[in-house]
């Protein structure tokens, strides 16, 4: 009698994992969106340096590592579902829609209005309007602005929405016996991608290739591998994170290595390649030791991640995002603190209220209507009788899926 549970729970709920929602997902991007609040707050009061609470907050930019796990485990669970017979993922053009519908209309207005008003942006150029609204700007010298420069992540984030598609089809043919390949083809890549800093990649002055993709390969590959184990039966991985106390440690020990010369000096100082890739590790290896416990252990309370107030963070995560340093840039002559002059605590505070009212507000006028709509749009086009002239992608089954 006790073999069947057992037998029952080495092979996860598969299709499920593919498309459910998991709520502590939710409440942890919301968290990572505080982190990247934090450090930006701690670097504009100079309260970075060299001491360990300045190393700490300083080193809490790995935030943007656990932002890319997220979206490579929730991107790519279809993929990894699909490669083993279970379900399908969404047509290559109701992906991208979804992905455009998800990042541009905020993010557009976030542009729009940091440029067209905010004082630190003004007389931007065509270049800067251009690079900025097309999210190219970590290919473009001079265009990250101030009240915008957090959106290189974006920039990169946005290149690996539009690859993984192509990144899906280069792995279609592992599929049955040969999927058990899939897991080692990804730490491969991770691998062969730390190369990245060390090779001497022409670039305008101005630009540092450290900046694209294909340098945080690690970062995102820790949720696609995720995503791999999620629909595999259980294996010492997974056992492991069901351990959420070991994983934490973990998980600290590499923040914590990360703060140190390890992973770059203080501050902006561009980092050795050798540094730059420690970084990368890390980054990785505290992302895999946070998001794996969510969604590779078993069923546990996250209290505040599952929590209203970590719920309503992660709905709000984009927002506060996009919106946190055109709120800081205002907030200093607003209150009479020259940049770079202390007052952390209160700069924090300030921030942090006004970036979340600015978030909210955002997901409700602009990032929930532009979702609703899209999805209105898709269900009348596949409510069509099959003899009109909606298109075939419009009426597949796999268009018309979760």
């Amino acid at each position: 009698m006790t073999s069947t549970p057992s037998r029952v729970r080495a092979t996860p709920p598969a299709a499920d994992t593919a498309r459910r929602f998991i709520p502590a997902l939710e409440g942890m991007r919301g968290l990572a969106a505080l982190g990247v609040l934090v450090t930006h707050v701690a670097f504009q009061t100079a309260t970075t340096g060299p001491d360990v609470l300045g190393r700490v907050l300083g080193r809490l930019d790995l935030a943007v590592a656990l932002f890319f796990a997220l979206s490579g485990f929730l991107l790519w669970r279809p993929h990894a579902a699909a490669a083993r017979g279970i379900g399908m993922p969404h047509t290559m053009l109701r992906y991208w829609l979804s992905r455009a519908t998800r990042i541009l209309p905020a993010y557009w207005v976030a542009v729009v209005v940091v440029l067209a008003f905010l004082p630190a942006a003004d007389g931007a150029g065509v270049r800067t309007w251009v690079s900025n609204l097309a999210l190219v700007q970590v290919f473009v010298p001079l265009t990250l602005t101030d009240g915008l420069t957090q959106m290189w992540s974006l920039s990169v984030e946005v290149a690996f929405y539009l690859l993984l598609p192509l990144i899906a089809l280069s792995m279609v043919r592992l599929r049955g016996v040969s999927a058990r390949l899939r897991i080692p083809v990804l730490l491969t890549a991770s691998a062969v991608s730390l190369v990245w800093a060390f090779l001497p990649v022409p670039t305008p002055e101005h630009v540092n290739h450290d900046n694209w993709l294909p340098g945080f390969v690690p970062w995102f590959a820790a949720g696609m591998l995720i995503a791999e184990l999620a629909v595999v039966p259980r294996t010492w991985i997974h056992r492991l994170a069901d351990r959420r106390g070991l994983m934490t440690v973990i998980a600290a020990v590499a923040f914590g290595l990360a703060t140190t010369d390890l992973a770059g000096p203080p501050g902006l100082v561009q980092p050795a390649p050798w540094q730059y890739a420690v970084k990368i590790v890390l980054g990785a290896v505290m992302s895999f030791a946070l998001v794996a416990p969510l969604v590779l252990g078993r069923e546990r309370r996250y209290r505040y991640l599952v929590s209203p107030v970590g719920l309503a963070f992660g709905r709000w995560s984009y927002g506060i995002f996009i919106w946190h340093l055109a709120v800081l840039s205002i907030v200093f002559p607003t209150f009479g603190i020259p940049p770079f002059s202390g007052r952390f605590v209160f700069v924090l505070v300030t921030t942090t209220v006004l970036s979340i009212a600015v978030a909210s507000i955002s997901y409700a006028l602009i990032e929930e209507p532009s979702r609703r709509e899209v999805q209105r749009r898709q269900a009348r086009r596949a409510d069509r009788p099959r003899g009109t002239t909606a298109s075939p992608a419009a009426t597949s089954p796999v268009s018309t899926a979760n």
